[in-house]
């Protein structure tokens, strides 16, 4: 059986034996834990493919990589990025983080991505004397500058205390699940599962509420107020009561990618997932009305258009205004 540990981040930045910590993939995650690093002091190395962001982390002192080969002395490389060819293109092949890494480091793993990824990474580091870490988070960009993500970890005995301060300082809750870092990425899949169902469901049930002239903020303030008060509920349902959209926390095409890799786990371990099967699809339908660039809270908007009540998602200027 999984053992779970956790852990409360403290408000004094943590003087661990880490000092020096590589940050590969710049975008709004990425940002926010580079961000926090150097707040605390880590000597911060930034990769991204893109300049600018390079640029912009080394106004707030991070040193800038022009190549993977410049985290070599990097004893922590965290990497944020979207999906697993991004993730395998930075650490498989020639001038990757196995290849440039040396023996004893640490490659700690924050995205979301398949299992199977992860498990062919562990072993990989495994053969070059290196460790893998995965630690994906349930939470969104502002939660991630705030400290206030909850964690998900899992890797060797060896490794995870190793970099347990720096999660306990990225997070506000570190959730140790074991020794095999596929595990980690299993969790965080079907935490995101639940979430998108829940928005689905949320969509529908305010739809309703609205088509029936009934005051949705009244009745949301009754379902938060009573059973429903969970911060998945009180923050998204929110979002979809405002028609608030942009800018997206998790855009339609991730969380997209998510569904797919927890339905390709639960058809490999013969588990049926009705329920998700049909919210990817809602997610496929908004990608098909051109609402790729939306949060994924836009199920709501689905839920509202299929009902007569909207036909497109406001535009920025007109959520600006508000």
């Amino acid at each position: 059986m999984t053992n779970v540990q956790t852990a409360s981040s403290s408000s004094v930045p943590v003087t661990a034996s880490i000092r020096r910590v590589g940050v590969v993939g710049l975008g709004h995650m990425g940002e926010a834990f580079a961000t926090n690093l150097l707040a605390d002091g880590h000597l911060v190395t930034a990769y991204d493919r893109s300049p600018e962001r390079v640029l912009e982390l080394q106004r707030r002192n991070a040193r800038p990589a022009s190549d993977l080969r410049d985290l070599a002395e990097c004893e922590v490389v965290l990497t944020s990025v979207p999906d697993d060819p991004a993730l395998a293109g930075i650490t498989e092949g020639p001038g990757g983080l196995l290849e440039v890494l040396p023996a004893g480091s640490i490659h700690l793993s924050m995205s979301t991505v398949s299992p199977g990824l992860a498990r062919r990474l562990s072993e990989e580091h495994r053969r070059r004397g290196q460790r893998y870490v995965a630690a994906p988070v349930l939470g969104n960009p502002d939660l991630a500058h705030a400290r206030q993500v909850f964690v998900i970890a899992a890797g060797p005995q060896d490794a995870v205390p190793v970099v347990h301060p720096i999660l306990e300082r990225l997070g506000q809750r570190v959730f140790v699940i074991g020794e095999a870092p596929e595990a980690a990425n299993i969790v965080k899949l079907a935490g995101n599962v639940l979430t998108a169902t829940t928005l689905e469901a949320m969509g529908e049930v305010l739809a309703l509420l609205r088509k029936l002239e009934i005051d949705p903020y009244a009745a949301f303030d009754v379902f938060t107020g009573s059973l429903f008060d969970s911060k998945v509920h009180r923050t998204y349902g929110k979002k979809i009561l405002d028609s608030r959209y942009r800018p997206a926390g998790m855009v339609i095409p991730l969380a997209m990618k998510d569904l797919r890799l927890a339905l390709a786990e639960a058809e490999q371990a013969a588990v049926p997932m009705p329920v998700a099967g049909v919210v990817h699809d809602r997610l496929v339908a908004m990608m098909a009305r051109g609402w790729a660039d939306l949060d994924w809270a836009a199920l709501g908007l689905l839920a509202a258009f299929e009902a007569g009540l909207a036909a497109e998602p406001p535009t920025n200027e007109t959520q600006r205004s508000n």
